[in-house]
């Protein structure tokens, strides 16, 4: 988002009502101001909010974290009753999940993902898919932590 501000493009960012009266993200929200995004108050549980904000883009980059991945659903139908976005980019960055096989855990937050790029498609809603494979700095932590969970008997 900061680098959008930056180039001069029109920018946007939702935010909860709760956020702005966070001391916290208030600090971050007017990081954004001073960078010229533009504000616009709504909430992923309040469908008029979210089709108003929708109405004042052509681009929907989603960014909800991985516990929201379904709440997508939402955004597409304000998207879809806007009726004016030309791209819709769901929150679901990482693998191609249509084309990986993944045991459990992976497998139930695939397919959520997966729920959400068929419910994008159905609406008919523009979208492109980003896909930059799996975030490999997440596992660095643990990668050198390879611990024997069995027991050897003599």
């Amino acid at each position: 988002m900061f680098e959008s501000a930056k180039a001069g493009h029109a920018t946007f960012a939702l935010v909860r009502e709760a956020a702005l009266s966070d001391a916290a993200k208030s600090k971050i929200i007017q990081n954004f101001k001073d960078l010229g995004v533009t504000i616009l108050q709504g909430d992923l549980n309040d469908h008029e909010s979210l089709v108003k904000a929708m109405k004042q883009v052509d681009v929907v980059i989603c960014t909800v974290g991985s516990m929201q991945i379904l709440d997508q659903t939402k955004i597409i139908s304000a998207i879809k009753k806007a009726g004016n976005v030309k791209r819709f980019l769901p929150s679901e960055f990482g693998v191609d999940v249509d084309r990986t096989s993944a045991v459990e855990p992976a497998k139930s937050a695939f397919a959520m993902k997966i729920q959400i790029r068929r419910a994008t498609e159905a609406e008919g809603v523009p979208y492109t898919y980003v896909v930059n494979n799996c975030f490999a700095g997440y596992y660095l932590p643990t990668f050198g932590s390879v611990r024997a969970w069995f027991h050897l008997s003599s």
